[in-house]
This record gives structure tokens, C-alpha cells and sequence, in this order.
């Protein structure tokens, strides 16, 4: 047990090889006095100012210092016109240099967080001890995924006809996103139907939380930023994570987990359970009545921690699912 106060929630930076200002914070127990050290890998549109909602009586109790970044063009963060699978998990190991984390680090990465989540175990894994993915994107480029997961999936379409209109007419996306999200923009408090009730239940004690506006999107700065996220996410990659061997000894005990909530409305539950049959060096967890929004379900991350740090299973979250 590590008794100790926390840490501000006081954002610092420092400027990465290139030159580029990387902007963090650090929760949990203060850095030396910690047990577990732990890199926060935030998705799309957001910030470091999301926290990963476990009990902070939980991790005083643990010894978890957690410290959350703005990826590169988020928040405080400069943005990086070079931005990559590789670069993405380049800045993830030079603040973990930065920051003294030690030989090896802990690294949670949510929603579109994931894929420099991937890009990690791809090239950091002999920097991790663990890694759970938390509702992760699944790209429909990965060259492996079969046509019959696949074909009843409108999401491909979707992602296709973005992907290319991102990439070949990055002005028409930019008004037609603009048009969109201000015709959608209403003053009776209606919220994205993408989200589950139990995601807006959650969103009620979630900080820094803000859905994407108008005003927001006609900022060029922003959207060229979410446009080049989204487009190295969803684009062809150097390498297909569903033909990845296991990293880690065979000695570890699974120390790489999905996390997914079944009324997820942005993520495939068929693609999820697919990765986690084709991968069976990762251990798959599912919230049944879960949606999108997980780190903001204080039990949620509590089991996560657990599964993640300590090897311990929470029966509630077990899938039950046949193949």
C-alpha cells in the first residue's frame, strides 16, 4: 500500500527531438513513490483533460501514478504535419524517457488512441509491461480481415467514402462537416444519437468532456488536425495487427487486453470479438451493457486496473460468446 498525496492535475511540457512542444499531466501517487507507471493514450478530439475515471482511493491504494498526454495537435500540444503510426509512438517513448517512467511502462490507449497503441506494441514492446485497449478503433484496411466479417458492416462504406474524401478534397469535407454539424447544432439540449444512454449517464461526472461544435470545426488549425488523425488511423498501415505474434514472453500471463462495451455504437462488436479469436495472446473482456464511453465508468476502470496490473479477473466482464 502506498499512502501518499496525489498529484496536481497541473499541466506541464516539454519539447520533444524535433521540436515540437508535448503538453501532460500526471494523477495518481506521486512518480517515485509509485508501483505502477502508466501512459494514457486519449482518442479523437479530446485531450489529456479526460481523465481515466479509477477510483482515486483505488490507485492511492495500488501505488498507480497515471500521466496523460496531448497527442501531437490536441490541446497544448504542437501539431505534427508528419504525423505516422511510427511518429505517434515515437512521442509515447520520448515523454516516457522525459518523465524517467523506467525501463518499462504501463500504457492504456482509448478509442482511436488505440492505433498508437498498436503502433506501440509493434515497435516499443520491449518498453511495456502491459497494455489494454479500451473500445479501440478497428481499421477496415487491415489487409486480413475477412470479407465475411465484413459484409454486413455499413461502417466500411463509411469509413471508405471519409478516408477519401479526407485525403483527395479535404475543402469539401471541411464545409461539408461544417454544414452538417451546424444543422445538427440544437438549443433544446439534444445530444449525438451515437452515444448510449448509459454514455450520457456517464458524461454527467466526466471532466473535460465537450462534443464537437460548429464553432469548433471552423477553425482550420482543428479540423487539419482531426483530418490528419483520422486519416493515418483509417489509411493503409505498415503492418496488419491481426498478423502480430505474441511480443511478450510466453511466460507473461496474457499481459495485453480489449476492452469493449457491447451497445458500443461507434465500434463493431462482431469486428471486436474477431480480433480477439485471431489474437488469442489477448485477453478479451466485455461490458454487456456498456457503450463507448468506458473510462468514464468508475468500476469499469477499476477492473480494468485490476486485470491490467494485478492479473485479476472480474467474472461480470467475461464474454459469452461462442465462435
Amino acid at each position: 500500500m502506498v499512502s501518499a498525496e496525489t498529484k496536481p492535475n497541473s499541466s506541464s511540457n516539454f519539447k520533444l527531438i524535433d521540436g515540437r512542444k508535448l503538453s501532460y499531466k500526471e494523477r495518481g501517487v506521486p512518480k517515485e513513490k509509485s508501483n505502477y507507471r502508466i501512459i494514457f493514450i486519449h482518442g479523437f478530439d479530446s485531450s489529456k483533460e479526460r481523465d481515466f475515471l479509477a477510483p482515486q482511493e483505488f490507485m492511492n491504494t495500488m501505488g498507480v501514478y497515471i500521466v496523460q498526454f496531448d497527442r501531437a495537435g490536441y490541446g497544448g500540444s504542437d501539431p505534427n504535419p508528419k504525423r505516422s503510426l511510427r511518429s505517434e509512438a515515437s512521442d509515447i517513448e520520448e515523454l516516457a524517457n522525459y518523465l524517467e517512467l523506467g525501463s518499462k511502462f504501463y500504457i492504456i490507449g482509448f478509442s482511436m488512441g488505440s492505433y498508437p497503441t498498436w503502433s506501440c506494441i509493434k515497435h516499443l514492446s520491449h518498453r511495456l509491461v502491459g497494455v489494454a485497449f479500451v473500445a479501440p478503433i478497428v481499421n477496415y484496411q487491415w489487409p486480413s480481415l475477412p470479407e465475411s466479417v465484413l459484409k454486413d458492416d455499413e461502417r466500411k462504406k463509411w469509413y471508405k467514402r471519409m478516408t477519401l474524401v479526407a485525403r483527395y478534397a479535404p475543402k469539401l469535407l471541411h464545409w461539408w462537416i461544417n454544414r452538417k454539424t451546424s444543422q445538427s447544432s440544437s438549443t433544446d439540449g439534444t445530444k449525438p444519437t451515437y452515444f448510449t444512454d448509459k454514455d450520457l449517464e456517464l458524461l454527467k461526472n466526466a471532466p473535460g468532456f465537450q462534443f464537437l461544435t460548429a464553432d469548433k470545426l471552423k477553425s482550420r488549425s482543428v479540423f487539419n488536425n482531426l483530418r490528419s488523425d483520422f486519416l493515418v488511423a483509417f489509411s493503409k498501415w505498415d503492418f496488419d495487427p491481426l498478423e502480430l505474434s505474441n511480443p511478450f514472453s510466453e511466460n507473461d500471463k496474457r499481459p495485453v487486453h480489449i476492452w469493449h462495451g457491447c451497445e458500443d455504437r461507434f465500434i463493431n462488436l462482431k469486428l471486436q470479438r474477431h480480433v480477439s479469436e485471431r489474437l488469442p495472446w489477448i485477453q478479451y473482456h466485455e461490458v454487456h451493457d456498456g457503450g463507448h464511453l468506458l473510462i468514464y465508468d468508475t468500476a469499469v476502470c477499476e477492473a480494468i486496473l485490476k486485470s491490467l496490473l494485478l492479473g485479476e479477473d472480474t467474472p461480470l466482464y467475461t464474454p459469452k460468446f461462442t465462435s
